[in-house]
């Protein structure tokens, strides 16, 4: 795990820390345990005011600004041991808090962002496989083999299927991930493209060309000027 904490008396004004699962995993829940300070009175409500407003990404890579929010901190203050559901694919887990100068927090939140960190549990399934003791496969048509870790519903389609568990073939004029794509070409005998390249690959109606028909075909007429001859 990497952790950038920040202080009151520290330029930085941003915390985070990060856990790298090693491969793209399907994620459940994330539960976290801050330091709680039980031998001294009175210190509980401040950690919780440290920790008040932290958000949690999933990410495949370790920028959060590429990952998904799945769980954002208000009111009231975080409990020091700490458990969300937190659903998404990724290999990043992504803890980040700030104190912005200019920002006004509300009542609660400490001036300093401290992190004090005991564990970090991250549970859920590998990429590919979905329910409570993650033996279910995914659909086979799911994109990039990610389906819902509740109830197996594919996240994205494959090519040429649809539907919740991507089981059903484009409907007629329509191909490509997921079938949003609609053919556009004119293919010949008006029949469809083809469900996943989106071409036509009975070839076009006459006075249209390419792979998809979407191109207009002109015919090249030539004039030839009259050669008069000469007195």
């Amino acid at each position: 795990m990497k952790m950038f904490p920040i202080g009151p008396d520290s330029p930085d004004k941003t915390a985070w820390w990060m856990v790298d699962l090693g491969d793209n995993r399907a994620i459940y829940s994330i539960s976290i345990k801050f330091k709680d300070y039980r031998e001294y009175e009175g210190l509980e409500m401040r950690q919780r005011g440290r920790f008040a407003g932290f958000s949690l990404y999933i990410s495949d890579n370790p920028m959060k600004e590429d990952g998904v929010l799945c769980y954002k901190n208000t009111l009231p203050l975080p409990p020091l041991d700490f458990n969300t559901t937190c659903i998404g694919h990724g290999r990043y887990v992504i803890y980040y808090n700030e104190r912005l100068d200019g920002v006004t927090y509300p009542l609660g939140y400490e001036s300093s962002s401290l992190i004090e960190l005991c564990e970090v549990n991250v549970q859920g399934c590998s990429k590919g496989v979905y329910g409570i003791n993650c033996d279910i496969p995914c659909p086979i048509n799911c994109q990039d083999q990610k389906c819902y870790i509740i109830n197996g519903t594919c996240l994205g389609c494959s090519s040429e299927y649809a539907g919740k568990m991507c089981k059903d073939e484009c409907a007629w004029g329509w191909y490509g991930a997921g079938c949003k794509r609609q053919c556009m070409g004119h293919c010949r005998g008006n029949i469809t493209c083809n469900h996943v390249t989106g071409n036509c690959d009975g070839g076009c109606l006459a006075g249209w060309t390419g792979k998809e028909c979407k191109q207009r075909k002109y015919n090249i007429i030539s004039f030839t000027k009259p050669f008069k001859k000469g007195k």
